[in-house]
């Protein structure tokens, strides 16, 4: 079967006007046993995602996008269903496997930076290039999220936006296919946060890489190509922009 044809609804698509799949789920299920609680995360999640889009998933907390993220990162696998990056079939990899598509396929942007408080900003970034097959120069990842000037400055030497922009750096210094975001402004004021979304939406226009940004804040789905919107596990709708809004145009 060749997946790159199917619709999120197993049918195939007129054409290719949305561009080549990179992922592929189908009836994505994740439950949580928490001693005799059960958590069902997610009920059954159909979804594709195309070459260089900027995706919002979108919706509360516990809807279920965190899940959805770290299964297509390669961080958690479903109970049930499938998930396809290109030809790979996540759902069956073994952790060795996983491993190889984090490192080479994927960057991460987390609501926490988790830089090493003891290396620069250069080294931070660094320590990704030098597993990578063919990545950025540190400096030049720093530079596109406008950080060139602050190359040699310790965590605590720089803002929380500033750190959230070396985070991005880092994770996009591998030159990753896809950037997954959860919460990449959350602990960030207004005007700051515009500032890390511009960092993000400059490497998906950029770079050409898939980007999907999770948040509860509904006024970032603006500057989406589509948005996706969660709840109670399962996807509710999915809509698309006519247009993508820079982040200053955002109406917070």
């Amino acid at each position: 079967m060749n997946h790159s044809n199917l619709t999120a609804d197993g049918s195939a698509r007129a054409g290719d006007e949305q561009g080549q799949s990179v992922f592929i789920a189908r009836g994505l299920t994740k439950t949580y046993h928490m001693g005799e609680v059960t958590v069902q995360a997610l009920r059954g999640v159909d979804l594709d995602l195309y070459a260089g889009e900027f995706v919002v998933l979108l919706g509360p907390s516990g809807s279920g996008k965190s899940t959805l993220l770290n299964i297509l990162g390669g961080l958690d696998v479903p109970t049930s269903g499938e998930v396809f990056y290109r030809d790979q079939d996540l759902t069956h990899s073994d952790e060795g496997a996983l491993t190889r598509y984090r490192r080479d396929h994927v960057g991460f942007v987390f609501q926490f930076y988790n830089l090493i408080p003891s290396l620069t900003a250069q080294e931070n970034v660094a320590l990704v290039t030098d597993i990578a097959r063919d990545p950025l120069p540190p400096a030049e990842a720093l530079q596109l999220v406008d950080l060139g000037d602050r190359l040699d400055h310790f965590p605590a030497q720089l803002s929380g936006g500033e750190q959230q922009r070396v985070a991005i750096a880092r994770a996009i210094a591998k030159r990753p296919a896809v950037l997954l975001c959860d919460e990449p402004t959350g602990a960030l004021d207004v005007q700051t946060g515009i500032v890390v979304l511009e960092a993000i939406e400059r490497v998906n226009r950029e770079l050409g890489t898939t980007t999907a940004v999770i948040t509860h804040n509904a006024a970032i789905a603006q500057m989406a190509d589509r948005v996706i919107s969660l709840g109670d596990g399962l996807i509710t709708h999915i809509t698309r922009n006519e247009r993508r809004l820079a982040p200053r145009a955002l109406e917070w």
